[in-house]
C-alpha cells in the first residue's frame, strides 16, 4: 500500500551475503521488486535496442502505446486451455475403460463369489496347521498331563510337598513367608494349566471335513490374490484386495457415468472457444486502429532525429482463428516493426537494415511517443546514444528533454551534445588508492558545467575554444527550451 505517493524500495546484504528486501515495510523478494518496479522504472541499456527485433516486444510496445487491455482474453484463455486438458485427460480415461470396466467385472464377479474377511488367511493357515498335526498334539499333552497327575512322581504332589515343607516354618521369618506365597501363586497357576490342558485334549480331535474346506477356500483365496493382488507382501495384498472388493461396484458406477460427462464438457469447450474467438478478433481490430497510428507518431519523432527519410511500420500479421492451435496468450496476431532509413527503401524487418546508432534512435522515439499515453515514473537511459554523434546526438539530447516533461529521466552519456539538454549535471569520477577504486558523483553547474562540457568535447578542460563551443551549445539549449 503506497501513502502519500511515495514508496521506498530497500534492499540490504549482510556480510554472509544473505540479502533482505523491504517494499515500504513489507518484507518481500527480489522478484516482488522486479514485477513492482517494471511499472515505475524502464532501463534501456547498451544492448536494450535490440529487444525490438522481438516480436513480443514489439506487441507489448503497440498495447501499452493504445493502452489495450489483454486481461479479459489471457483469462478465457487460460480457461480454454484448463478445459481442453481436462478434455483430453477424460479421454485418454475413457479410452481406458472399455478394458478398466472388463478387469473390474472378472474382480466384482470372482470377488462376490469368495467374499474374503479380514485376516482371513492367515486365520485358515493357522487352523490348517493345527488339523494337520491332530496325532502329534493329541501324544503331546497326553504326556505333559500324565507327568501332572501320575500317582508315583506327578509334578503337581512333588510341589506340593515343598510347599508342606515350607509351611512347616510358617512365621518364623518375614522373608521366606513371602516367598511362600509366591510359591503358592505358582502352584495354583500351574493345576489352572493342568485342567486347561484337560480341556484342550478333550476338545481335540480329527476333522477331515473341515481340514478339506479349509484346503479348499485357502487355495481359492491364493488364486484371486495370485490374479488380482498387488505386491510382494502377502498379508498386504490381501487387505489391499479385499479394500478393493469393497469398492469396485462404485468405481464400475463412476466409469459409467463417464460419456455424458464428456459431452457436457466439449459443450463447454465449444461455447468457451466462441467467446475467445470474438474477443481475439475484438483485440485485433483494437490494435490495428493503434498500429496505423504509431506508426506514424514514432516515424515523425525518428526523423526528428536526424533521419528525415525514415519510415516506422508496425506489421500486424493475423491468424484466421479457425483452429485453437492458431491463438497464443496474447491473441492472433503477430506483430513485428518494419523500418527504412533511406527514402525510396521498402520497409523492412529492423534486424536486416537498421545500424546500432538507428536502432538506438528508434527505440527513443518509441519511449517519446508512448510515454504521451503511457508515462512510466523514470527512465534511466545508458549509453543509449552510442553509435550517435553530431546532430543525431543534439536530436537524440533534444528527445530526451521532451520525455523529461512527462516523467524522469536519467541519463548516463559521453555525448556533450546530449549531456547539455539535462536540467541537472552529474559528474562521476574514480579515484585509486592501492587496490580500492572509488567512484565520486559530484553536481556541477554554471561555470563548472561549462568546464565539463568542454572537456567532453574536447579532453581538454583548459581549451578556449572548447569552452566557447560548450557555452554555445548550453546557450542553443537554454533558447530552445524558452521557445
Amino acid at each position: 500500500e503506497i501513502e502519500d505517493d511515495s514508496v521506498v524500495i530497500t534492499r540490504t546484504i549482510n556480510s554472509q551475503g544473505k540479502s533482505r528486501v523491504l517494499i515500504g515495510n513489507t518484507v518481500s523478494s527480489a522478484s516482488a521488486i522486479t514485477a513492482f518496479a517494471a511499472s515505475l522504472v524502464e532501463i534501456h541499456a547498451q544492448s536494450s535496442s535490440s529487444k525490438l527485433l522481438k516480436p513480443a516486444v514489439s506487441r507489448e510496445l503497440l498495447d501499452r502505446f493504445g493502452g489495450i487491455d489483454i486481461a479479459a482474453y489471457q483469462e478465457a484463455y487460460h480457461q480454454y486451455g484448463e478445459l481442453s486438458r481436462k478434455i483430453l485427460e477424460l479421454k485418454s480415461q475413457l479410452n481406458q475403460r472399455d478394458k478398466e470396466i472388463t478387469s473390474l467385472e472378472e474382480f466384482a464377479a470372482e470377488y462376490s463369489k469368495l467374499l474374503p474377511k479380514s485376516g482371513e488367511l492367515e486365520q485358515i493357515e493357522n487352523e490348517l496347521a493345527k488339523l494337520g498335526s491332530v496325532e502329534q498334539l493329541n501324544q503331546a499333552v497326553t504326556s505333559a498331563l500324565n507327568l501332572f497327575e501320575s500317582d508315583e512322581i506327578s509334578a503337581v504332589n512333588l510341589l506340593q510337598q515343598i510347599r508342606k515343607s515350607i509351611d512347616s516354618v510358617a512365621g518364623k521369618d518375614i522373608e521366606l513367608d513371602k516367598l511362600a506365597e509366591r510359591f503358592t501363586e505358582s502352584l495354583l497357576n500351574l493345576q489352572d494349566i493342568g485342567s486347561d490342558l484337560n480341556s484342550y485334549l478333550i476338545s481335540l480331535e480329527a476333522d477331515p471335513a473341515r481340514f478339506a474346506f479349509l484346503q479348499e477356500r485357502k487355495s481359492a483365496l491364493n488364486s484371486l490374490l495370485k490374479k488380482f493382488g498387488k505386491g510382494s507382501d502377502r498379508q498386504i495384498a490381501f487387505e489391499q484386495l479385499i479394500e478393493e472388493g469393497s469398492l469396485v461396484k462404485e468405481r464400475l458406477s463412476d466409469l459409467a457415468g463417464g460419456s455424458e460427462r464428456l459431452l457436457e464438457l466439449e459443450q463447454e469447450r465449444d461455447q468457451l472457444f466462441s467467446r475467445l474467438q470474438k474477443l481475439a478478433v475484438d483485440l485485433s481490430k483494437n490494435r490495428h486502429q493503434v498500429a496505423s497510428l504509431l506508426s506514424d507518431k514514432v516515424t515523425q519523432e525518428v526523423r526528428n532525429l536526424s533521419m528525415p527519410n525514415a519510415s516506422f511500420v508496425i506489421k500486424q500479421d493475423v491468424s484466421p482463428g479457425d483452429k485453437p492451435d492458431q491463438y497464443s496468450q496474447f491473441g492472433l496476431d503477430e506483430i513485428s516493426i518494419l523500418f527504412s532509413a533511406h527514402a525510396g527503401a521498402s520497409a523492412m524487418p529492423l534486424s536486416k537494415v537498421a545500424s546500432g546508432g538507428e536502432l538506438s534512435r528508434v527505440m527513443l522515439a518509441l519511449e517519446v511517443v508512448i510515454a504521451e499515453a503511457e508515462p512510466i515514473g523514470t527512465y534511466i537511459f545508458d549509453e543509449v546514444d552510442a553509435g550517435v554523434g553530431g546532430k543525431a546526438a543534439v536530436e537524440v539530447g533534444r528527445r530526451l528533454a521532451k520525455l523529461s516533461k512527462s516523467s524522469q529521466v536519467i541519463v548516463v552519456t559521453h555525448l556533450p551534445q546530449v549531456a547539455v539538454w539535462a536540467d541537472n549535471h552529474l559528474v562521476v569520477k574514480k579515484s585509486e588508492s592501492g587496490s580500492i577504486t572509488q567512484s565520486d558523483v559530484t553536481e556541477v553547474s554554471e561555470e563548472e558545467r561549462k568546464i565539463e562540457i568542454a572537456r567532453m568535447l574536447s579532453g581538454q578542460e583548459d581549451s578556449q575554444t572548447a569552452k566557447e563551443h560548450a557555452s554555445e551549445l548550453l546557450t542553443i539549449v537554454r533558447q530552445s527550451m524558452i521557445s
